[in-house]
């Protein structure tokens, strides 16, 4: 049994797959950095707008006007964090598309790329030489 999880766990696939994984996750850092420290800030001063601080307090005893604070006072329905991921998704998604477009890009190159002629085959060379033999002799 150890030897067959040993087979299974050491096949292309399922080490591909792990490699995948842990680059998806250093790559939705960087995703995530990109939005919360550069994108988000231009949106906010564009319209003055901070999204992660969006809430509406679902009782009386939520005052505060921050979110940290309100979700200590009671429940609150934080929409800003929603519009946050929401615009986080749209960019990784785009950012996903652009690789894959560019990947294809490269596929398609390098298959529009005409094969190299064959060489002839050791028989059709022979033929050639007796017919061009034949000729000789008959002229």
């Amino acid at each position: 049994m150890l030897e067959e999880f040993k087979k299974f766990a050491l096949k292309g696939n399922v080490v591909d797959l792990a490699i995948g994984v842990i680059i998806g996750a250093a790559f939705g850092k960087i995703v995530d950095s990109l939005v919360s420290d550069v994108i988000m800030p231009f949106i906010g001063a564009l319209g003055g707008v901070d999204f992660s601080n969006y809430f509406i307090g679902l009782n009386k005893a939520v005052t505060s006007p921050i979110l940290v604070e309100a979700k200590k006072q009671g429940a609150v329905f934080a929409y800003g964090s929603f519009v946050t991921v929401a615009i986080n998704f749209v960019i990784i998604a785009f950012v996903l598309f652009l690789v894959v477009r560019g990947i294809n890009r490269l596929q398609r190159t390098k298959a529009e790329a005409p094969p190299p002629p064959a060489p002839p085959a050791e028989d059709i060379v022979l033929l050639a030489e007796i017919r061009d033999l034949l000729k000789k002799k008959s002229a």
